[in-house]
């Protein structure tokens, strides 16, 4: 087992990977402390049941650059294998403002490939490579050093288990000819905007039920203030204050340090110091906006007249679909998807690209009265009318 902690070690094994087909790569990081992911290890495999895999070290190597790392993620000659990969995507986004290129995701393949929704990497593991996972070092705080043999171990399953899985899962796609499927799916996970969130936006992750424009005024100015504060101080956006308490604050609107104290909800940091002034001056903001400046609820969502009879008939085509083609149900069509169609909205994901040929064509046909369904045993059958 390699570890590797300098940049001139880095290079080698990455001028190694660049001649390889593909590449595995797994990450460990921290976050529960800072707004930032802490990167802590990269672990990477080579191909082949003894292919070199190694851990890459950024805490034992601090002064190790990992930009020759960065650059076999730009390396289109080898394809980057990950499973789940959204949250070490973000952490090379973050420090590195590069995505990897081509991508491959087993978790959005295995989706693809009929093992249900969201296969965690340990059921792939057990289905496909007939193994099992030691899990002991599952809650390991991957910041301290040094790290025991066990821990070591556990990183690097999770990298050499998944050439396996890869090959297996690349092979199933290629036959079935639903590659182009899983890569119209990775899109999403190379897109800059799905890793940014701008304290302006902030307040749209803030569910709330209430479209009173002054209320929303006033979460817009509170999510704001915390999503900013947390990010210039790199702490976790709950640490300033929870969702429920920004709510209440909303709602009680409070103007002086006295109204601030009353809160039910409110952590005792947040009732001093930097954060209780950006508490009182983000509420002041939001009472003092322009109604014209006001965040707009999304009224065209509250406003559709949902068909629950032909909404019903929407989900049993869709489990049908499922099973015809063993996708997962959620990959093809959400619940609001459904929803939309069956209240005449024609402007959802269900009907484009590869989805639309398996669920939105038949889907648009079930709406329009030209096709019926039928039970024949625990088949569903879909009939032209």
């Amino acid at each position: 087992m390699q570890i590797i902690t300098t940049t001139q070690a880095l290079a080698a094994f990455c001028e190694k990977a660049k001649a390889q087909p593909y590449v595995t790569i797994d990450t460990e990081f921290l976050r529960e402390r800072t707004y930032w992911a802490k990167l802590c290890l990269i672990q990477a495999a080579l191909p082949g049941a003894e292919g070199e895999a190694v851990l890459i070290d950024p805490i034992e190597g601090p002064e190790m650059s990992l930009e020759p790392f960065y650059d076999l993620l730009r390396h289109k000659e080898t394809v980057k294998v990950f499973h789940a990969a959204r949250q070490d995507l973000e952490i090379f986004f973050t420090e590195g403002k590069v995505f990897p290129d081509p991508l491959f995701d087993t978790q959005v393949a295995a989706m693809v490939c009929g093992f249900g929704e969201q296969a965690g990497y340990e059921t792939l593991v057990k289905k496909i490579c007939k193994a099992d996972l030691d899990k002991t070092s599952r809650f390991t705080d991957w910041s301290r050093r040094p790290l025991t043999r066990a821990q070591q171990d556990y990183a690097l399953a999770d990298v050499t288990h998944l050439r396996f899985i890869y090959e297996y899962l690349a092979a199933q796609l290629v036959k079935t000819n639903r590659m182009a499927w899983v890569q119209e799916e990775l899109s999403i996970l190379t897109d800059p905007a799905t890793y940014t969130v701008t304290p302006e936006d902030a307040w749209m992750r803030v569910k709330t039920r209430t479209s009173s424009g002054r209320f929303l005024a006033v979460v817009k100015e509170l999510a704001r203030f915390r999503e900013a504060y947390a990010q210039s101080r790199n702490i976790p956006r709950s640490r300033i204050y929870k969702d429920d308490a920004l709510l209440e604050l909303a709602s009680t609107r409070p103007t002086t340090l006295e109204d601030l104290n009353k809160a039910r909800l409110l952590l005792r940091e947040g009732r001093k110091g930097e954060i209780a002034d950006g508490i009182l001056a983000a509420v002041k903001a939001g009472l003092e906006m322009k109604p014209e400046d006001m965040p707009k609820p999304d009224s065209a969502r509250e406003q559709q007249q949902v068909n629950p009879a032909l909404a019903d008939l929407l989900r049993v085509l869709l489990k049908a679909k499922s099973e015809e083609t063993g996708v997962a149900p959620k990959l093809i069509a959400s619940a609001a998807d459904l929803d939309a169609l069956a209240a005449g909205d024609r402007d959802v994901e269900a009907l484009k690209g590869w989805r639309g040929e398996v669920f939105g064509q038949d889907a648009q046909r079930l709406c329009r009265g030209e096709i019926a369904l039928s039970a024949i045993g625990q088949t569903v059958k879909v009939i032209r009318l």
